[in-house]
């Protein structure tokens, strides 16, 4: 065991040092990287301005939950309701925030949109309060800080309809900054469901699933968790033998800020929640260096991916 940790260790540190140096600039890894570049407005395909839904169009469910983000939930809702997606149900899911959203909820009339504000157990409770009462055959819950870009909905719709085999889909991911500028993009190679159990690279404000899955697994996200809670629920999808698929198509946007929960949180919840799960699939300690081996070819096949797409040979 020291031997294989040391041997995994001197691994990274040889690696990471070859990924600093100048020649390796255009091979770096994206994944795990919340912010790649400077700022720049974000550029986005014309196409995805055009898509069409299906003819018959499923009932799509979403939730926001929100505690105290005002300043960018109404970008966020927007985003959603801008999709002009023609059978929409959108919950506004707000813990009694005392920044002005409610207010802000006040005057925003749509008729997709519903909302409460009053308090919650956490954003876990919030998303399973958001989605008590839905009916949507597709469901996705947004965070109030994150964006849908154009289309999404139409072509999740679509993918979903001409796929009904396919339990769950997410795509790639833009990360925006305070001001929606772009800083980065995660360009992720197909699903694995054993790479899926090392380490969570899916980008959750991306991630669209069945109801019939969601029934599944008993129609709740798990509120024991305050940070993991969206690898967990993707655990769960794979343990009830969901077919997944990520798609070809850059979703949604990522926004990075300094009052994010994901950054604020990680040490006090996001690694011991790790860690917890890691422990639970493989029945033992797994290290950040043993994940990070595990996965290695994944993320070889990310910087392929991320090369043929900075080279404009593919596109998305």
């Amino acid at each position: 065991m020291v031997v294989r940790n040391w041997v995994l260790a001197m691994y990274r540190t040889q690696l990471h040092r070859f990924l600093n140096s100048g020649i390796s600039r255009l091979l770096r890894p994206r994944l795990g990287l919340l912010k790649q570049h400077e700022p720049k407005p974000i550029v986005i395909p014309q196409n995805y301005h055009a898509t069409e839904p299906p003819l018959s169009p499923p009932l799509i469910s979403i939730t926001t939950p929100t505690l105290n983000q005002g300043q960018f939930l109404a970008l966020t809702m927007k985003s959603v309701l801008d999709q002009n997606y023609p059978r929409l149900e959108y919950v506004v899911q707000d813990g009694a925030s005392t920044d002005g959203t409610r207010e802000l909820l006040e005057v925003c009339a749509h008729e997709s949109l519903t909302w409460e504000s009053a308090p919650d157990r956490g954003q876990a409770h919030a998303i399973n309060l958001g989605f008590k009462g839905t009916t949507g055959e597709i469901m996705a819950y947004l965070n109030s800080d994150d964006l849908l870009l154009p289309g999404c909905l139409n072509y999740v719709a679509s993918y979903f309809e001409r796929n009904p085999g396919v339990d769950v889909i997410y795509g790639h991911r833009v990360l925006i900054d305070e001001q929606a500028r772009e800083i980065g993009r995660w360009i992720l190679p197909p699903h694995s469901n054993e790479v899926v159990t090392w380490t969570d690279y899916v980008p959750q404000e991306t991630l669209f699933w069945r109801r019939r899955i969601w029934d599944r697994i008993g129609g709740a996200v798990d509120e024991a968790f305050n940070y993991a809670m969206d690898w967990d629920l993707i655990l769960r999808f794979v343990d009830a033998g969901a077919i997944f698929v990520r798609v070809p198509r850059f979703l949604g946007a990522f926004r990075v800020h300094e009052d994010q929960k994901t950054i604020a949180a990680k040490i006090q919840w996001g690694d011991p929640e790790v860690a917890l799960l890691r422990e639970r699939l493989h029945g033992r300690t797994v290290t950040s260096d043993e994940a990070f081996w595990k996965v290695r070819g994944y993320i070889l096949r990310h910087l392929k991916l991320h090369l043929l797409y900075r080279l404009g040979i593919v596109r998305f």
